[in-house]
């Protein structure tokens, strides 16, 4: 009978035949270990989620390339802004512009600012860097990782639905037509990667739940993002949070809100909207 410690002995000894088979055994453990502590390194890898930086693009609650136009009356606490195109492209706000400053414009329907790629300098500059962090901005939260669980969860139509943090993906529409709840704390992160459109139906809305851990409270919509490679149609009086790094174009239908900034790379539509920037 072998003592327990010849079973790892690595050592060629004639006295035991089936010791080269024991040899092979403990570098097969070796491999074993190896592959597990790489697998373990890989979940921890997807669990690290970082934030997508916006760049000067968060300087904005509303960011366009084809235009923002609105059905009065719409009221939007934070900046909001157009390039490559003019001002013309901001329609409904009735803008205004002080004759000492033609950088930018007020609207009785904008706390805040608003700006166009022909106002006077430095305002094109802006835009122009505004635009292009944006873009960046899609291109990082599309190229995060996602782990499988996380893929296509409810076949995207997520009525009910409670969404830890984390990164997750859809391979076409994400649709609620009720409500749907992002639960965590005030540091936690989510990005939802969308190949399609994102519909919420009349009167459904995103709601901030806390964990309970911590006392820290719910999350932020600072800290959610939606990286959507269609469009996005939001229901009337629905509500949504987070920052919407929108591919094509985003149409907010009559009394819908938003606690977040609406980012597009072609038009933005409103009709009697709230949008607050976070």
């Amino acid at each position: 009978l072998k003592p327990f410690w010849l079973k790892f002995c690595i050592c060629p000894c004639p006295c035991f035949p089936t010791m080269r088979t024991h040899t092979m055994t403990m570098g097969a453990l070796n491999l074993l270990c190896l592959v597990v502590a790489t697998a373990a390194a890989g979940v921890r890898a997807l669990e690290e989620v970082t934030s997508v930086d916006l760049g000067t693009a968060g300087n904005f609650a509303i960011l366009s390339k084809a235009g923002i136009s609105t059905v009065p009356t719409t009221a939007i606490t934070g900046d909001i802004g157009v390039s490559p195109l003019a001002a013309e492209a901001i329609t409904g706000f009735t803008l205004i512009q002080d004759d000492t400053d033609r950088s930018k414009s007020t609207s009785v329907q904008v706390t805040g600012f608003a700006f166009a790629a022909d106002y006077a300098s430095p305002t094109p500059t802006t835009m122009t860097t505004a635009i292009g962090d944006m873009e960046r901005a899609y291109t990082d939260a599309a190229g995060r990782t996602v782990a499988a669980a996380n893929l296509n969860v409810m076949n995207g139509l997520i009525t009910g639905a409670t969404l830890t943090a984390g990164v997750y993906e859809w391979g076409g529409d994400i649709a609620f037509s009720a409500n749907i709840y992002i639960k965590g704390t005030p540091d936690d992160l989510f990005i939802f990667k969308c190949s399609g459109n994102v519909i919420t139906g009349s009167g459904a809305s995103v709601v901030l739940v806390a964990d309970g851990t911590g006392g820290g409270g719910a999350p932020l919509a600072s800290n959610i993002v939606w990286q959507v490679a269609g469009h996005v149609d939001a229901g009337t009086t629905s509500h949504l949070e987070g920052i919407f790094l929108i591919k094509t174009f985003a149409a907010f239908k009559t009394g819908s809100s938003l606690n977040g900034r609406i980012l597009a790379q072609t038009a933005v539509t409103l009709d009697s909207v709230t949008v607050v920037a976070p």
